[in-house]
């Protein structure tokens, strides 16, 4: 096998570089090698490197800026994904693909499917859903994975923004009122290679997220409560329950971000763990 890793240097590419090793020859790729937002220099380094796997990690995260910059964020996420897919396609090769909760509005009352209808609030939302769009349109063999709350010990993200400010403050104010599953990327990126590992892939889109759900304030108390155990963090912050409405930016998000992954386990046969495990054995191993 041999694969072609796209956004090597994020937070979720540089766990998938690990976990994707092993599974024969490997191209790890990062922004600086292949530039995404350079539409023809991409088609012809995926021609040139010939792959029989894609996995494209690299994404435009900054939410808040999307709002102000959509194009820049529809050519990272829509238009770049739609050429990967066009090039797996002619090579017969396998796209796997990340995508987000914020493809939702997050108004239905219970966890989102498959099968719900997007309706994002953001730019940032907007421009992932068009990749999905793309990629599923593309006629090209596929993945996209729909994830949500993903955190690591690389990048920025929440969770280390949180350790940052437990260090920094005796009290925090945190959004009580949004609710998700916290997902390590390292479980994202050992999950993907037990996929490519198998012969037999099913193909589309699915929903891949820890198990269980908490709100960012939950989250953020949990996070303290693991790095106390962990000895990253002396003592915590008391952390104060506030609301969206509370806590205005400029891109809104969904109040609902639980993804239901039952279709996920029945066809691959795995499961992330709970969104608590996740974060317990992410900070046991962490040194900030």
């Amino acid at each position: 096998m041999k694969i072609l890793l796209i956004g090597c240097g994020g937070q979720l590419g540089r766990e998938l570089k690990r976990s994707l090793a092993s599974l024969g020859e490997l191209v790890a790729c990062d922004r600086g090698q292949l530039d995404l937002a350079k539409p023809e220099a991409l088609r012809a380094a995926v021609r040139g490197i010939a792959p029989t796997a894609i996995v494209n990690a690299a994404a435009y995260t900054a939410v808040d800026q999307a709002e102000t910059e959509p194009a820049a964020a529809e050519a990272i996420n829509a238009v770049a994904p739609r050429i990967l897919a066009e090039e797996a396609r002619r090579l017969g090769a396998l796209l796997i693909h990340y995508s987000t909760d914020y493809v939702f509005d997050g108004t239905k009352p219970a966890p989102y499917t498959e099968d719900d209808i997007p309706a994002p609030l953001s730019a940032y939302g907007r421009s992932k859903h068009l990749g999905e769009l793309a990629i599923a349109g593309s006629g090209a063999r596929h993945l996209i994975f729909r994830t949500s709350w993903v955190y690591g010990l690389h990048g920025a993200n929440f969770m280390k923004t949180m350790l940052r400010l437990g260090r920094e403050r005796d009290e925090l104010r945190v959004i009580g009122d949004q609710i998700g599953a916290p997902t390590w990327t390292r479980h994202l990126a050992d999950v993907t290679a037990l996929i490519l590992a198998r012969r037999d892939v099913p193909a589309g889109l699915y929903h891949l997220a820890a198990a269980g759900e908490t709100s960012w304030h939950g989250y953020a108390e949990a996070i303290f409560a693991a790095a106390q155990a962990a000895g990253l963090l002396e003592k915590s912050p008391v952390v104060h329950r506030i609301t969206s409405a509370d806590y205005p930016l400029p891109a809104a998000r969904p109040a609902n971000s639980r993804l239901d992954c039952s279709r996920f386990q029945r066809d691959f046969g795995l499961a992330l763990p709970d969104w608590r495990t996740g974060l317990a054995d992410c900070l046991a191993d962490a040194r900030f």
